[in-house]
């Protein structure tokens, strides 16, 4: 009783212009994972550095529970509901909507849940990390510009607007609409963040569009769907850029007569392992330093690639 009193008057007496005390280490026993699909290698990085984060702090004591929201709203709703019940710690979320995610992010911190946004931006999350994507879209675009002399029809392939493929897109048109020669096509159409659904998008675009020079796609598997939908038709008259320095895309950059010559990496394992090490923190009463980090992204071509380590990769 007497260690209670004495603490609860040392907490007052640092109120208002001390330092507040620090609170006491809690331990990380479990997280959960929500991403957009479990079908893009991109997001099975991510679970593996939440992994790897896991044991570097907790040794095999943490659990981490991986489930694929499949870019539906609703579902991840239920996703977070059922880690709430299930009494996580952390939870890391790439949010399918980085507004209308908001209430479920809420429900986990009235839990006690710290919840961090990795990839793309979840409002109201205690902190984000991911790749600074608008840098991510100009350095592609910009690509294309200087490979095109400012002047060409190009096509910005879009997909589900969660706040990555967004700024993607925004930094992509910073760069093109910039050129008054560049004419763009098409930036509205949706290849879903796959590789079928860039197939599919690209097949309907190639038929409408005769003269293309270059293709923007906001991620690598809609790029090398791209790349096979022009194969598909015949079509070699472009070439594509992209976002995510996946191991496919290395393959594709060093494969003759692919139409894939520049990505912007990210680093997904690194990002993981980062919200993880931060979402510890302030599971522990300290306060990130900055609320948003953001990771530079490094262009890839077929020039480099050859230097390109790739994924940090367990």
């Amino acid at each position: 009783m007497k260690r209670s009193i004495l603490n609860a008057a040392m907490a007052c007496a640092l109120v208002g212009g001390g330092v507040p005390l620090a609170a006491e280490a809690k331990d990380l026993t479990s997280i959960g994972v929500s991403v957009g699909s479990l079908g893009n290698p991109y997001f099975v990085q991510i679970v593996k550095g939440t992994e790897a984060a896991a044991r570097k702090i907790a040794g095999g004591k943490a659990t981490v529970t991986a489930v694929s929201a499949d870019y539906d709203l609703n579902k991840q709703f239920t996703q977070i509901d059922n880690f709430i019940a299930s009494g996580v710690d952390l939870i890391v979320l790439n949010a399918v909507d980085p507004d209308a995610i908001e209430p479920a992010v809420k429900r986990a911190q009235a839990a006690g849940i710290v919840v961090m946004a990795v990839d793309a931006a979840a409002k109201g999350a205690d902190g984000t990390v991911m790749t600074d994507n608008v840098m991510a879209g100009a350095q592609s675009c910009q690509y294309i510009v200087d490979k095109l002399k400012g002047k060409g029809n190009v096509i910005i392939q879009n997909s589900n607007p969660v706040s990555a493929v967004v700024d993607r897109v925004k930094g992509c048109h910073e760069v093109l609409d910039k050129e008054k020669g560049i004419k763009i096509l098409s930036d509205n159409q949706n290849g879903q963040g796959s590789r079928e659904g860039g197939l599919q998008v690209m097949t309907g675009l190639l038929t409408a569009f005769d003269d293309v020079q270059a293709v923007f796609t906001i991620n690598d598997p809609q790029a090398i769907g791209s790349d096979l939908a022009a194969r598909q038709l015949g079509r070699h008259d472009f070439f594509i850029t992209s976002v995510d320095g996946a191991p496919d895309i290395v393959v594709a950059l060093k494969e003759k007569g692919n139409l894939i010559e520049a990505s912007a990496s990210q680093d997904p394992y690194t990002m993981a392992g980062q919200a993880v090490e931060i979402g510890k923190q302030i599971m522990d009463g300290k306060k990130p330093e900055t609320q948003v980090v953001l990771l530079p992204p490094k262009l890839v071509t077929r020039d480099n690639v050859s230097s390109y380590v790739g994924w940090t990769r367990q």
